[in-house]
């Protein structure tokens, strides 16, 4: 089926999403993914290049992935051999090819004169061939070692070392604070990106595989700092960066306001039938809401407010309107500066605001009624460091909200027992301090992914604890 012109005469096909009407009733995923032959073609327009920037580390896939001798077993439908190749590098393609931005494609050398190959979906498409196909399989370790490692969190990093880990042979103990593991996966991004069936299916795997899941426990404080150390040889911290970046104006007391992962765990809980444990219900049928960040964790607040019913849903970022296409400031094979719309922003009653700031909000009898804010420009300081946002004199306006959702960002881990008890080393931005072997301040101790990182991709995390956890195995093999 490949050809060597292919990448010249087949265009580029994205998958489609479901008709809006259909998909704002529901929390089901909002793709049609393509057919298998679609796949296999869209695979012929890889161009085998000699020098494949998709999958080295710095402008493309962290996790390396062999993707263009995957495209070309896909291509041809040799189906086990290109999931072969994928699971050599990449422990969950099942989640980062429905939620991944896919850097890789920004990094395609087709993408220099055509739109890249859809590296994502082609990935999906073989882990899903795998599944269907029967190629999934557990694969727990054939000779089971005396260490045990305790894995604290259970997010995309925590997932990637304890599967990694596990079939080392390692005792392996995953411990989470919440009802289910799955961190992010399952709590801060909707089922309309993520069915958290995808996720319960591979937390199958990895328990027969082994894996130890202890759900409803903090590390740290309902289970000790010193038991943990006398019951295992190491531990691998694994919480992410939970303290979200607040807005410190006037009115930010008032009812009303939220950060954005709390209301989009609370809707999480609610399609798995999962108890919101005491909270106040959050939710948007019948509001004005008011999202105040433009990122994905925005989009998801946006798509889900559609979903419960918003008056209108006004979305305000505070940088300025990226270039639709690539700008000259990122060249390729860098990630492109551009503007990203996600299916959240194409389902109606949404508003975009660029350049704006929220400055205070006002209320009546403790709730939240209105945003206030203004348009600003970016502008160079005067002492060459890069350019802040100026308020525009008499650009100020006020938006009606009863719900106001804070996703902008989170700005360390937050709290970590573990980290407190044992005096961890942070860097200034208060993240965890690690070595080249991704070890803390603390001997046996690592950290890996958002807790050292800082916010980034699912893909980073995951790659960032597969990383983990090689260390941690060589690290094993020095101890006498």
């Amino acid at each position: 089926m490949a050809t060597e012109r292919a990448f010249l005469e087949v265009p580029r096909q994205d998958p489609a999403y479901r008709p809006v009407p259909e998909r704002v009733r529901d929390y089901r995923w909002v793709e049609l993914p393509l057919s298998e032959r679609d796949i296999r073609t869209q695979a012929t327009r890889c161009m085998s290049c000699g020098i494949p920037f998709c999958h080295t580390a710095h402008s493309g896939c962290s996790l390396r992935n062999i993707i263009p001798e995957i495209n070309a077993q896909a291509a041809r439908g040799r189906w086990k051999e290109a999931l072969d190749l994928l699971l050599h590098t990449h422990p969950f393609p099942e989640f980062t090819g429905r939620v991944c931005p896919a850097p890789c494609e920004s990094a395609c050398v087709l993408g220099l004169i055509q739109p890249p190959v859809t590296i994502c979906k082609i990935e999906l498409a073989v882990i899903e061939q795998g599944f269907q196909r029967g190629y999934v399989q557990p694969q727990p370790p054939s000779r089971t070692r005396p260490e045990r490692v305790a894995v604290v969190g259970s997010g995309p990093a925590g997932l990637a070392a304890a599967q990694l880990l596990r079939r080392a042979g390692l005792g392996v103990t995953v411990y989470e604070t919440a009802p289910k593991p799955g961190g992010l996966l399952r709590y801060g991004i909707p089922d309309f990106k993520l069915e958290k069936w995808v996720l319960d299916r591979r937390l199958a795997l990895m328990r027969q595989e082994g894996v130890v899941f202890e759900c409803g426990l903090e590390a740290g404080v309902d289970i000790s700092c010193r038991y943990l150390q006398q019951r295992y040889q190491a531990i691998v911290l694994a919480g992410g960066a939970r303290q979200p970046r607040d807005l410190n104006v006037p009115g930010r007391e008032l009812e009303g306001i939220y950060f954005a992962l709390d209301y989009l765990t609370q809707q999480n809980q609610r399609v798995s039938g999962e108890p919101l444990s005491g909270q106040p219900a959050i939710t948007a049928e019948g509001k004005n809401v008011v999202v105040i960040g433009g990122g994905d964790t925005g989009a998801d607040c946006i798509g889900t407010a559609i979903r419960q019913g918003a008056r209108q849903v006004v979305q305000l970022e505070i940088l300025p309107e990226p270039p639709p296409t690539r700008a000259p400031t990122t060249p390729w094979p860098l990630w492109p500066y551009k503007r990203r719309d996600s299916s959240s922003h194409e389902e109606g009653r949404l508003i975009r605001r660029w350049s704006v700031s929220p400055t205070a909000f006002s209320g009546e009898n403790g709730q939240v009624r209105f945003v206030h804010a203004v348009q600003v420009r970016w502008e160079p300081d005067a002492q060459g460091k890069p350019p802040q946002p100026k308020p525009i004199e008499g650009s100020e306006f006020t938006l009606e909200a009863e719900l106001v959702l804070l996703a902008m960002g989170f700005v360390a881990p937050g709290r970590c027992a573990i980290a407190d008890d044992l005096g961890l080393k942070r860097d200034p931005r208060g993240f965890l301090w690690r070595d080249d072997r991704h070890m803390t301040s603390a001997d046996g101790v690592f950290v890996a992914g958002d807790m050292h990182r800082g916010a980034s991709l699912v893909v980073h995390a995951i790659a960032d604890g597969v990383q983990t956890a090689r260390h941690l195995i060589r690290w094993f093999n020095l101890q006498p």
